[in-house]
């Protein structure tokens, strides 16, 4: 834990990503194969689910500690992190350990999940006399849940491409699907050779960039695929050993959740990967993506939801052909394979999303111009000579969105945020007109300066109506634009609407927040 701990603080102090790679790679070189692969599964961002809630853990330091909850509120906004609050409030521990990282997450972590309130209190008190200041914040970041630290996967696949002296796209593939830590799981992810995948794994996503220059400047038309930009889960089908596989990007296996595509298990061939989108359709009708929320939302697929929201997979490339990886062949070869492929199997779960046809940058724009018609949020180019690659591979796919739509909205409730912006107000509600008052329609959290962000947390703590727990109901002042892509009938909020992917376009500091914007602006736009 104590060499754990001493990477974690590494990482947290620099910005540099040669550093944070070096400090990664140095650790999983000196640590035990046991404890690296538990150092990989956090970084990677896979966590326990929360052992400990943050109220007990705020109540428990407390009381260790001798502080007064308003006090312990207090030292919290101050440092702007809990973990880290919590750490530097317990008094010195008495005694020292030199138990390491997977005898901590096996032997005391995850047993707290089974004991009773009065038996994990008395746990903390026992591992808090043994840990210092710096191995105490990252257990609570451990038992709450809250495990984060400046590193994104792509460092962490550098650290051991480089450990075990392989490409990089190999680490990524051995990293994908449902796996546990542990010493023979590690020494197989830096072995030069490595036994066959698992059944189920998926290969790693290839990621697109916005464009951010006109469509004309990326060469000959016929040197680009353009397909529609789907509004739907991104995900894997994987058909091996018999059995069918679907993954989210987010490398959850959701098969259960999509009980449509289980008759595809008996169609496709083995040694199958195909990557696509799953959507919601009736018929040849794409279906708005809330339809896809009510089905995601719900713990039991009634027959009544299945009917009303059917769904299935539009496969846009092949990544596995006859138990061969074709990844490196080029994107024009790879559709033709996966043309072959799905067109005698489509039926009602299982389609090929089609190729956009125009003849030059002027028609596919017209085409791009009729996207939210069509319930597609734009196009998607894909370079034709491309090979599928790793995570976001600039120059490759390029995601041709429609800008986004807009009403101009108040600021009513802020909150503190979480990470570097814990101690400040960042997270804000917006609301819009209805009958003389101010109705909350949306939460938003990006989109604004650092600067900015620190002139609103002083607005917000100098005008601060009331408050509600970490809410503070503010003067409604200020006006921003507020950017979404999408809009959708709601019953569950009390504007009647709910928007996808809000975030802040620009503050408005020419309009009062009577210039703001009123509900029915929103409604015109369902």
């Amino acid at each position: 834990m104590r060499s754990f701990a001493a990477l974690y603080a590494a990482l947290d102090e620099t910005t540099r990503t040669g550093e944070k790679v070096a400090a990664i790679r140095a650790y999983l070189a000196a640590a035990a194969p046991e404890d690296a692969a538990w150092a990989v599964y956090f970084l990677i961002g896979r966590k326990p689910r929360q052992v400990v809630g943050t109220r007990k853990l705020r109540a428990w330091v407390g009381d260790a500690a001798g502080v007064s909850e308003w006090l312990f509120d207090e030292c919290h906004e101050a440092v702007g992190d809990l973990a880290e609050t919590a750490a530097l409030l317990l008094p010195p521990p008495t005694r020292t350990t030199t138990l390491p990282l997977h005898r901590w997450v096996e032997e005391r972590l995850l047993p707290l999940a089974g004991l009773d309130e009065a038996a994990q209190r008395a746990a903390l008190r026992e591992f808090w006399d043994e840990l210092e200041r710096g191995e105490r914040l990252v257990f609570h970041k451990l038992i709450t849940g809250a495990f984060r630290v400046g590193v994104s996967q792509r460092l962490v696949i550098a650290a051991l491409a480089e450990l075990g002296d392989i490409a990089p796209a190999t680490v990524a593939h051995r990293l994908m699907g449902a796996w546990q830590p542990s010493a023979a799981q590690f020494r197989g992810l830096v072995a030069a050779e490595s036994s066959e995948p698992a059944a189920s794994r998926p290969y790693p996503f290839l990621l697109a960039h916005p464009l951010d220059t006109e469509p004309a400047e990326l060469g000959p038309r016929d040197a680009w695929q353009a397909e529609w930009k789907w509004d739907g889960i991104r995900a894997q089908i994987v058909r091996r050993g018999g059995q069918l596989f679907v993954w989210s990007r987010g490398e959850e296996l959701i098969g259960e959740r999509f009980p449509e595509l289980a008759p595809v298990a008996g169609r496709l061939p083995e040694g199958t990967v195909l990557d696509g989108e799953l959507l919601p359709w009736r018929g040849d009708q794409i279906l708005p993506f809330a339809e896809l929320q009510r089905r995601i939302g719900r713990k039991n697929l009634t027959r009544t939801i299945l009917a009303e929201v059917p769904a299935g997979f539009l496969a846009f490339d092949l990544l596995e052909h006859g138990g061969r990886d074709i990844r490196e062949r080029p994107l024009g070869e790879r559709r033709r394979l996966l043309e072959q492929l799905v067109t005698p199997l489509a039926g009602d779960a299982l389609r090929l999303s089609p190729i956009v046809a125009a003849a030059g940058w002027d028609e596919l724009a017209a085409l791009r111009a009729d996207s939210r018609a069509r319930n597609v949020e734009g196009l998607m180019l894909k370079r034709k000579a491309a090979p599928y690659g790793v995570g976001r591979v600039r120059g490759d796919w390029w995601k041709w969105k429609l800008d986004p739509l807009a009403v101009d909205a108040v600021l009513v409730y802020a909150q503190s945020g979480s990470g570097r912006r814990a101690s400040l107000f960042t997270d804000y509600t917006f609301a819009v007109w209805e009958d003389g008052a101010l109705v909350p329609f949306c939460k938003a959290y990006s989109g604004l300066t650092d600067a900015e962000l620190a002139e609103v947390d002083r607005f917000v703590r100098g005008h601060t109506l009331e408050r509600f727990g970490p809410v503070r109901a503010v003067t409604p002042e200020l006006v921003f634009e507020i950017g979404f892509e999408g809009i959708a009938r709601s019953r569950r909020h009390k504007s009647g609407v709910a928007v996808r992917f809000p975030r802040i376009l620009r503050w408005r500091r020419d309009k009062s927040p009577a210039d703001a914007d009123h509900l029915d602006a929103l409604r015109a736009l369902l």
